[in-house]
């Protein structure tokens, strides 16, 4: 084994972006034993960073957080990009993988608000903020009083919009709060069965160069079975839907032991229905159950559903 591993990390600018390239990297280093140093990170900025004043949904979808370290991984510039799993498209270019996951974080979305506890007890008339339309979609199907707003930005920029009176409140991923030490921005941890979150959601993934034996050797150690399991799952369900930041979907998988078990969700854009499924199985069966999963609600689906 090389005494410099000699591989570039491949990120966003972000902080959050940044918090999961250093986790990659600082468990790289104790796994193989390399330096820091063989192991430094190339930030690239992405269109969907640059756009900030309409929905990405209205842009291209997700695929703009990824096309720039799409094209340096293919010519070579940097060895493995690290990305939020929810980020990444339902279909990767060709001649990249996801060589998988880190440990998952925490699954659920926080509340926050400088004005109220919950959002069950915020005023009606309240703005929320949020760029997902996932979240857009749940907070008008359980709070339809509230008005919903766009609020694009990292982490930092979205609660300093916040802070500002832009909005009312805001949500956000429990794990980019954990990774980036904000946790106590959060006023309530939602339950999952009211905010099922987007799929791959507190889960960091690891792209790499298909047929590319040495990284994907490199890498192999520091990723987790159980994550990758229940993100199997979880894209094979959004597959299916040829899911989109214009679509409102959420899917989470959970394994215990060696069963899986999966839930998604459909929702109408404005919040006025939404169509769930659960499946439970054989870990080994995890892309089927997923997939069984999305054909379910698909045939379920009513012409128009997600155009409401």
């Amino acid at each position: 084994m090389a005494e410099r591993a000699n591989l570039v990390i491949g990120t966003r600018g972000s902080p959050l972006a940044l918090a999961q390239a250093h986790e990659t990297q600082a468990r790289l280093s104790v796994a193989h034993g390399w330096p820091v140093e063989g192991l430094p990170l190339s930030v690239i900025k992405t269109t969907g960073d640059a756009i900030q004043d309409r929905p990405l949904s209205e842009a291209g979808g997700k695929g703009l957080f990824t096309k720039e370290l799409d094209i340096a991984l293919l010519d070579g510039s940097i060895d493995l990009a690290v990305h939020s799993a929810k980020d990444l498209p339902t279909h990767l270019p060709d001649g990249i993988v996801i060589a998988g996951y880190l440990p998952r974080e925490d699954v659920r979305d926080a509340f926050i608000c400088l004005q109220a506890g919950s959002l069950r007890e915020l005023k009606p008339g309240a703005v929320v903020g949020s760029a997902s339309l996932r979240r857009q979609a749940q907070i008008r199907r359980l709070r339809p009083d509230l008005r919903v707003t766009l609020l694009r930005g990292n982490v930092q920029t979205r609660l300093g919009k916040l802070e500002h009176g832009a909005v009312d409140a805001t949500l956000l991923a429990m794990a980019g709060l954990r990774r980036l030490g904000m946790t106590d921005h959060a006023t309530e941890v939602l339950d999952t069965n009211d905010f099922l979150p987007a799929v791959g959601q507190g889960a960091i993934a690891v792209a790499i160069r298909a047929g590319d034996p040495r990284v994907g050797d490199a890498v192999a150690p520091i990723l987790d079975m159980e994550t990758g399991h229940a993100l199997a799952a979880e894209r094979a369900f959004l597959a299916v839907l040829d899911g989109s930041c214009r679509t409102p979907i959420a899917g989470h998988a959970r394994v215990t032991g060696d069963t899986i078990e999966m839930r998604g969700q459909v929702l109408r854009p404005d919040g006025s229905e939404s169509l769930e499924v659960a499946r439970r199985g054989p870990v080994t069966e995890a892309e089927r159950l997923g997939r069984e999963a999305g054909q379910d609600l698909r045939a379920r689906m009513p012409d128009g559903f997600l155009k409401a």
